[in-house]
């Protein structure tokens, strides 16, 4: 299977009431053009790749949360949700599932809440309202599909993802990928979102499209704010 696919950002802040922040990082490509190089007349000195916090090509700045994060491939190979170089979600952990996998984070600290998988299919949509209904006031929510995302999604799941900040969820469809990194509370949409369509002229896989990657740093949300 080809690698995920991975899109580049470009520098965004969302500032709700609150001061949370969503910063991103623009990741690294694989030209070694891209990459810190030694001094031409000293060939031996050109540093070895680092490597930073959940494989990310760079540091985060202090008070900030990295985290990469990517879909399910097909039904195939399941999603993986990294935080602080702990992975809160994956198939090694035997946490993930068909439909959403969505792992809830304390802003503050940036420990883990709880993780679940909701199948979306063929499981009942009341669970996953009764998940993330009661959200607190900055809670950061990571959300990666696996095979099907959206067949039971109704019109209030879709208002409580778009509440959280995604711009995505209202075209979410059956096999869709998505990969989202919202916050209860914000005032604006989050610049964490990817969302590739289902359809069989693009799609990668056959019946379903590519897997989405992503990575970035959250500022902790202070206890003030």
């Amino acid at each position: 299977m080809s690698p995920p696919h991975h899109q580049s950002f470009a520098l965004w802040s969302l500032i709700p009431p609150y001061g949370l922040v969503l910063a991103s990082l623009s990741p690294i490509s694989g030209d070694p053009r891209t990459r810190p190089m030694g001094h031409p007349s000293c060939p031996h000195s050109e540093p070895r790749a680092r490597k930073y916090k959940c494989g990310l090509p760079q540091p985060c700045p202090e008070e900030h949360l990295a985290f990469r994060m990517v879909s399910g491939a097909a039904n195939v190979i399941g999603p993986k949700i990294c935080l602080e170089d702990k992975m809160l979600m994956s198939s090694v952990k035997d946490n993930v599932g068909r439909g959403l996998n969505i792992a809830l984070v304390n802003g503050v600290s940036g420990e883990l809440i709880e993780a679940r998988a909701f199948d979306m299919w063929a499981g009942d949509v009341n669970d996953l309202l009764k998940f993330i209904r009661p959200l607190h006031e900055g809670t950061l929510v990571f959300v990666a599909s696996y095979d099907d995302p959206a067949t039971k999604m109704n019109e209030e799941t879709r208002k409580l993802f778009s509440d959280l900040g995604s711009k995505n969820v209202k075209d979410l469809a059956f096999r869709d990928s998505w990969v989202f990194v919202g916050a209860k509370g914000v005032q604006n949409k989050s610049p964490f979102e990817q969302h590739v369509k289902n359809s069989k002229h693009t799609n990668k896989y056959e019946g379903w499209p590519e897997a989405l990657e992503m990575e970035g740093c959250i500022p902790r949300r202070t206890m003030a704010s």
